[in-house]
């Protein structure tokens, strides 16, 4: 598949992305059966799990509660009244015939995501905002486990009935790599909440992406397909980049666009088509005779939101007006909530909020991610981070000491003090001094000194170079530049 950057320049895409949310319950959503991860293969069952006469629904508490704290942290408007419903289909990972939703008479409705695009250090990021469609409540499906070779598949109902929440965009939506920030955002903000791990390897977080193109400056939507089985931020921003040229090719060629669902095949790289796409009556929506009307007063909604926890958007904004970070390292510093804690806990031991930034977003999370460890399992802890970047504030050690100290607190688990003292590396900032060195350096290279005074000012480096030499890198830089160009006339 291939098409100019002239014919991709001629369409826009749309995308709309409905994302499924795993929420971190002790129970399932309609029974006391465990909703943990793993476990042998149907373990986590019982007889309302598997669908036996007689079973009866009873709605988990825990998991309205948990889908109250996403809607309300996305401004969602609450519905005091919100009804379930049974949604048909018919597939062996279903034991009851049909899924337990909710459809015309959601929990949320409306809100937004706010989030920043992916950029550059030193770039102002830029903002983006989606509107929602709804956030309803469900319980999720089994798992087939197609047995390649053999004419049969395995389903385990582990998963079976597990509370999910259903967030729906508005295709508000216009690249691969807009759809994958926003999901990114999606997984940041219940972290935050702390209502799933969002492990998308694990499928605690899942999302089909409805994609469409159309001629910049058409008002019209296009046809859309629905992409499923796209099971990492990877494959997603793959599958939708391949839809959004296939459909253009396909237009290019004079051919209509079929609204289907398509599999997205990690192998091959593309995606192929797997049913037409269904509507909302080939489910056969009807509501759920056994759950009443769940009911919502004020009272709760109030309790859930004076516990919500300072949300990424508020905390981006903080760090800017308040501590006076650049966007781009509020955006790094916020990304995820573990890197946040982290930050805050090194800026309240009393460092520099703008220094630990740096330190944090440059020297420790690179180094985190070449050694392929998480903020968690880093062995510079805040306190230790805090201990390093007021020594460098304090002008004990220069920027440049200060590396070298980090490598050896990498290694060695020791603090940045313990170190200082026991290498002897005290910056030396004592005037008389540094002014002796510098003095020595420049009489000692009168060619170079000359040099400087005729206009190559690039020899000063050469002189800094000379008193590090000296002082054994302990000169303080700012201190030695000053002189340097005192004694040198420049």
């Amino acid at each position: 598949m291939s098409i100019t950057a002239k014919e991709r320049a001629e369409f826009e895409a749309v995308i709309g992305l409905e994302c499924h949310v795993q929420l971190q319950t002790t129970t399932k959503a309609f029974t006391s059966a465990s909703a943990a991860f793993g476990g042998a293969p149907n373990s986590h069952v019982d007889p309302y799990t598997l669908a036996l006469p007689g079973t009866l629904p009873v709605l988990s508490r825990a998991a309205v509660e948990c889908a109250l704290k996403i809607g309300l942290a996305t401004s969602c408007t609450i519905r005091r009244v919100s009804r379930f419903a049974r949604k048909h289909y018919f597939y062996p990972d279903l034991p009851k015939g049909y899924q337990i939703s909710q459809f015309d008479e959601p929990l949320c409705e409306g809100g937004t995501v706010e989030f920043p695009m992916p950029c550059k250090p030193g770039e102002k990021p830029e903002l983006r905002s989606v509107r929602l469609t709804r956030i309803h409540m469900e319980e999720d499906a089994g798992k087939n486990t197609h047995v390649v070779g053999t004419p049969y598949s395995l389903v385990d109902y582990n998963r079976a009935g597990v509370p999910l929440v259903e967030i729906v965009s508005e295709p508000d939506i216009r690249s691969s790599a807009e759809a994958v920030a926003y999901l990114r955002a999606i997984r940041q903000i219940v972290r935050y909440l702390g209502i799933s791990d969002g492990n998308m390897d694990e499928g605690s977080l899942r999302a089909d992406a409805n994609v469409s193109v159309r001629p910049v400056g058409q008002a019209e939507y296009g046809t859309k397909a629905e992409l499923k089985n796209m099971n990492s931020f990877k494959n997603i921003e793959a599958a939708i980049e391949y839809e959004i040229v296939r459909q253009i090719e396909q237009i290019k060629r004079g051919e209509r666009v079929v609204q289907e669902s398509r599999l997205w095949n990690v192998e091959k790289g593309i995606s192929i088509a797997m049913r037409s796409k269904e509507e909302a009556h080939d489910y056969r929506y009807f509501p759920e005779p056994d759950l009443p009307p769940l009911s919502v007063d004020d009272a709760w909604i109030e309790d859930v939101q004076r516990a919500l926890p300072e949300l990424p958007v508020a905390k981006r904004r903080r760090y800017v007006e308040v501590l006076g970070l650049s966007e781009y390292d509020a955006a790094v510093l916020t990304a995820d909530q573990a890197i946040a804690t982290y930050f805050e806990a090194a800026h309240h031991d009393g460092a520099p909020p703008k220094l630990v930034a740096n330190w944090l977003a440059s020297e420790l999370l690179g180094r985190l991610n070449k050694d392929e460890k998480t903020i968690e399992q880093s062995p510079i802890s805040a306190s230790a981070l805090a201990g390093l970047t007021k020594l460098v504030d304090d002008k004990t050690i220069s920027g440049k000491m200060a590396k070298g100290v980090f490598d050896t607190m990498w290694a060695t688990g020791k603090s940045a003090k313990q170190i200082v003292d026991e290498e002897g590396l005290v910056q030396v900032t004592d005037s008389t001094a540094i002014e002796a060195a510098c003095k020595a350096a420049v009489d000692a290279n009168p060619k170079q000194a000359d040099a400087y005074r005729a206009g190559k000012t690039t020899m000063l480096g050469f002189f800094v170079g000379q008193v590090m030499k000296a002082t054994q890198g302990k000169a303080n830089p700012e201190l030695v530049n000053e002189i340097l160009k005192s004694l040198l006339g420049g």
